[in-house]
């Protein structure tokens, strides 16, 4: 299994443009990888993060880093899963639990639809509303700009990466 962790330079302006809305926020990091991108949200603010990824070897690397940073149990979970899995699940149990930003950084080969298509569909009860769906993605794929409720705003370009913002309007009742 190969991983390619996020640069720190994405990882900063990743976070420089989701600064408003980190404090508080409960952040769901898919294919966690080392957790860097989700410890990280817990240190500037996030009062919790879960940590999906397929890879035992890596889920054991996400806990071991979350250990040597003395993140309380409390504010992470680490579940061993497929992404699309995870999410047909968590939207199936309907458990009423919601986050309100969702980073998904998979190999660039991967197809993106079906998790793009998981948090971004009418029956989704995974992310908030006003809630946040960021994808890192090589900078030559293009993604939708409408992923079922979710508008893709704004798309930021660096070296061969890439990383799309989408979000739900919100509703307003005149």
């Amino acid at each position: 299994m190969e991983v390619r962790p996020t640069s720190d330079r994405l990882r900063e302006t990743l976070f420089n443009v989701i600064a408003p809305r980190i404090v508080g926020a409960r952040f769901l990091d898919l294919c966690a990888g080392s957790g860097a991108v989700g410890i990280e949200a817990l240190s500037r603010g996030a009062v919790q993060s879960t940590f999906i990824d397929q890879s035992r070897k890596m889920c054991a690397l996400i806990q071991a880093n979350l250990d040597l940073c003395r993140v309380d149990e409390n504010e992470s979970d680490v579940i061993q899963a497929e992404a699309a899995d995870y999410l047909r699940r968590a939207t199936a149990r309907k458990s009423g639990m919601e986050v309100d930003l969702v980073f998904y950084d998979p190999p660039y080969a991967t197809d993106y639809l079906e998790v793009l298509n998981a948090v971004g569909a009418d029956e989704s009860s995974l992310l908030a509303e006003n809630g946040l769906l960021i994808v890192e993605h090589h900078h030559k794929t293009d993604l939708p700009e409408l992923i079922g409720t979710l508008i893709c705003y704004r798309v930021l370009k660096q070296g061969e990466s890439a990383l799309s913002f989408f979000e739900r309007p919100l509703t307003r009742n005149l």
